[in-house]
C-alpha cells in the first residue's frame, strides 16, 4: 500500500518535533476510524524509536451513546485507570478525524458540561506530558469547511508540513512585541474591548501543542476586561454551531451575550461556573497558509490576521489563574478594519503588524 507522502511527513512532525519521542517512553495514540492512515505511520515511527505506544480507537457514534444512555452514576464517574495511565505516559498524540462533527448537536449541553468538570483532573495531568493535538483530513471535515477531500489535504498538509524551526523565528519577533505593553486594547467598528496582562507570559503556539499551529497567547488578568466584542465566524463547541457571538464585560465578567444561533447554548456554557464568565485566553493568529475560516477551531485560532479570546479556564504557564470546565475559543478578524493598542499606542492594523 502506497502512502501519501504528506502523510508520512505529518506523522514526523508529530513525532520528531511536536513531542520528540525518545527510546522507551509510553505514547498513547489517540484517534479514530478515519484517521488511521497517520495513526499507524506515528504507530511505525514510534515502534522505530524503540518507544512504547499503545493506540486508542474511537468509533464513529460512541460519544453519542455515552451521552444519550449514560446515567448520574456515569457521569459523575471519575476514572481512575485513565488517570494511572496518564501518569505513566511520556506523550500523547491525538490525531482526530471525526466522522460526524455534529453528533453531539442535541445532547443537553449541561450534561456535557457536566462530565467536562469530572475529567478535568484527568485533563490537567495530561498537560502536564508532552502531548499534540492534529486534525486528519478527513471526509466529514472537508465537508465541513465546505471543501473537497481533495482540497482539505491541501489545506492541512500546506499548513502543518511546514519549517517550524524557520517560522518560529517570526514569531518571536512579535511575542518580544507583546511581551513588551501591558494594556491590550482591540478596535473595530463594532467592537471596543481592553484588558491588562502585566505580568503574564506571551507564548509561542510553535507546533509542540497544536499542530497546525502559529499563534502568541496569553492570559488577561481575570478582573481587568472591560468593553464589548462582535466575533467574527461560527464556532463548533460542543458539537453545537453558535454563530455572532457578541459578549459585553465589566470588571472581568460578562454582563451582556447573544448569539444568533444557539443562544441558549452559549448561556449555558457562560453559566457552566464562575470562571466560564471571565476571559481565560488572547490569542493572536499568524499562520500564513490558513487564510479563510473552516469551523474548526484548531486552524481558525491561528487564522492569519485574526485574533481569539477564549472564555473560561486559563493556562497556568502564562500565569493565567482563571479555573473552569469551559475554554471556547471565538474568533475576530481585523483584517478590514481591525485595530490593536499596547499601552496606547497602534502596533497592529488591518490584520498585520506595524513593526
Amino acid at each position: 500500500m502506497t502512502i501519501d507522502p504528506r502523510i508520512t511527513k505529518a506523522a514526523e512532525i508529530l513525532v520528531n518535533y511536536s513531542t520528540k519521542v525518545q527510546k522507551g517512553e509510553y505514547v498513547q495514540i489517540l484517534g479514530d476510524i478515519e484517521s488511521k492512515d497517520l495513526i499507524l505511520e506515528v504507530y511505525k515511527l514510534c515502534i522505530q524509536k524503540g518507544a512504547f505506544p499503545t493506540t486508542k480507537i474511537g468509533l464513529p457514534g460512541q460519544s453519542y451513546i455515552y451521552y444519550k444512555n449514560a446515567s448520574e452514576e456515569q457521569l459523575e464517574h471519575y476514572p481512575e485507570i485513565s488517570e494511572e495511565e496518564m501518569k505513566k505516559t511520556d506523550a500523547y498524540i491525538a490525531i482526530r478525524g471525526n466522522s460526524n462533527t455534529r453528533e453531539l448537536t442535541n445532547i443537553d449541553p449541561k450534561i456535557i458540561s457536566k462530565r467536562r468538570k469530572v475529567l478535568r483532573p484527568l485533563q490537567n495531568i495530561r498537560l502536564t506530558k508532552k502531548w499534540v493535538l492534529y486534525d486528519y483530513p478527513s471526509h466529514s471535515l472537508a465537508q465541513e469547511a465546505d471543501m473537497s477531500t481533495e482540497e482539505f489535504e491541501d489545506f492541512v498538509f500546506s499548513s502543518t508540513n511546514i519549517d517550524w524551526t524557520s517560522f518560529i523565528k517570526d514569531l518571536e519577533k512579535i511575542q518580544k512585541i507583546m511581551q513588551s505593553g501591558d494594556e491590550v486594547r482591540i478596535v473595530t467598528k463594532d467592537t471596543d474591548i481592553k484588558f491588562n496582562t502585566k505580568g503574564r507570559k506571551y507564548i509561542i503556539g510553535d507546533g509542540t501543542h497544536n499542530m497546525p499551529d502559529g499563534e502568541i497567547f496569553t492570559a488577561p488578568i481575570e478582573t481587568s476586561t472591560e468593553g464589548h466584542i462582535k466575533f467574527s465566524y461560527p464556532t463548533i463547541y460542543g458539537g453545537r454551531e453558535v454563530d455572532d457571538i457578541y459578549l459585553e464585560f465589566k470588571n472581568g465578567e460578562i454582563v451582556k451575550f447573544s448569539a444568533k444561533k444557539n443562544e441558549e447554548f452559549l448561556k449555558t456554557m457562560i453559566a457552566s461556573d464562575e470562571g466560564a464568565k471571565k476571559l481565560g485566553e488572547l490569542g493572536i493568529g499568524l499562520n500564513p497558509m490558513i487564510k479563510k475560516p473552516i469551523k474548526n477551531i484548531l486552524f481558525d485560532e491561528k487564522l492569519n490576521g485574526t485574533i481569539h479570546l477564549a472564555i473560561g479556564s486559563a493556562y497556568k504557564e502564562c500565569g493565567g489563574v482563571n479555573e473552569s470546565s469551559v475554554h471556547w475559543d471565538m474568533i475576530k478578524d481585523l483584517k478590514k478594519d481591525g485595530k490593536i493598542f499596547l499601552d496606547g499606542r497602534l502596533i497592529y492594523e488591518k490584520g498585520k503588524f506595524l513593526q
